[in-house]
C-alpha cells in the first residue's frame, strides 16, 4: 500500500478505537496486506478490512468463538467489545494477542486439522460452502503488475482451475475445513499450546483442500522434509498424496529433501 493509503488505514483505526474505548497510542503497524493488522498496548489486536467486508468479518468473530469451545485451540476475539466495528465501510474486529509464537510443525498441523475436520459444523450459524478461489478475479484485476496481456493470462488459468476443481471426484467425507491450512496458519506458542489463525476461511469442503497444503510444502516447496511430511500423514490417519485425483510438482534435488519419483498430490 501507498504511504496515503496507510494514513487512512490509521485514520480508520484511531476512530475505531475511540468508539471502542480502546487505547490507541502506541499501536503499532504489524502487516499491510490483505487486512490491515495492529498490535495494540494490554495485548490487543486489531484487525481493519479492506472496504465491504463487514459479513465476513462478523462471520469470522463467530468462527473463531465455535472451535474453542470444542476444545480446538483458535485466536480468540477480545471479549466485551461489540465485533465487528463499521468505519468508512470497513470492518475492525478485536483480536487477543498471542505469547510469542511460531509456525507449527508437521505433526501440529496435522493434529490440528484432525481435531478441526472431527468436529460437527454448527447449528446456530451457516459455515457455508468452501469458496476455494474467492476474491481471486478481483485481484486479478486491480494488481498492478500485471500489464494486458498478463491478466488476460491469469483470467483464463483462473478459469481452468475452476473447471477443474468442480470436476474433482470424491474422496474423503466432506467436513469443517480450515480453508487456508498453510503451516503458518498453525502456530505453537510458548504456553504450549497449537492455535489456528486466520478463520476466515473455514467452511465445509473436501478435508483434502487442507492437506493438500502441506503436500505442497513438502514436494513441490522443499520446505520440509518427506520424512516430516509422512509424520503428518500418520498424525492425520490419511496420506492425500495417495488420492488418484491429485498431482503436485516434485521440488528440486537441491531442497530440503532428496529427489524422488513425483507423488500423487493436489493442484486444486
Amino acid at each position: 500500500m501507498t504511504g496515503e493509503s496507510e494514513a487512512s488505514v490509521r485514520a480508520v483505526l484511531e476512530e475505531a478505537c475511540r468508539r471502542a474505548h480502546l487505547a490507541v497510542e502506541g499501536a503499532e503497524l504489524v502487516r499491510l496486506g490483505e487486512n490491515a493488522i495492529y498490535r495494540l498496548p494490554a495485548k490487543v489486536i486489531a484487525r481493519i478490512t479492506r472496504p465491504g467486508r463487514q459479513s465476513a468479518a462478523r462471520r469470522e468473530v463467530l468462527i473463531a468463538r465455535w472451535p474453542a469451545a470444542h476444545r480446538v485451540p483458535a485466536v480468540e476475539p477480545l471479549p466485551g467489545v461489540p465485533q465487528p466495528f463499521n468505519v468508512d465501510g470497513r470492518a475492525v474486529t478485536w483480536w487477543r494477542e498471542l505469547p510469542p509464537h511460531r509456525h507449527g510443525t508437521a505433526l501440529e498441523v496435522a493434529g490440528a486439522l484432525r481435531r478441526l475436520h472431527a468436529l460437527t459444523p454448527p447449528v446456530d450459524f451457516a459455515l457455508g460452502r468452501l469458496a476455494p478461489f474467492v476474491r481471486l478475479p478481483e485481484r486479478i484485476e486491480r494488481a498492478t503488475t500485471l500489464d494486458a496481456r498478463g491478466r488476460a493470462w491469469m483470467r483464463e488459468r483462473l478459469a481452468d482451475l475452476g473447471e477443474r476443481y468442480a470436476a474433482l471426484p470424491g474422496g474423503l467425507p466432506e467436513c469443517v475445513v480450515h480453508g487456508d491450512a498453510w503451516i503458518g496458519n498453525v502456530v505453537g506458542t510458548s504456553d504450549g499450546r497449537v492455535v489456528l489463525l486466520d478463520l476466515e476461511r473455514c467452511a465445509v469442503g473436501p478435508p483434502e483442500w487442507d492437506l493438500v497444503s502441506t503436500a505442497v510444502k513438502a514436494f513441490t516447496l522443499a520446505g520440509i522434509t518427506r520424512a516430516d511430511y509422512r509424520a503428518f500423514a500418520e498424525a492425520y490417519g490419511y496420506d492425500v498424496t495417495g488420492w488418484h485425483a491429485c498431482a503436485v510438482s516434485t521440488a528440486p534435488a537441491h531442497g530440503r529433501g532428496p529427489r524422488s519419483p513425483e507423488p500423487k498430490g493436489s493442484t486444486a
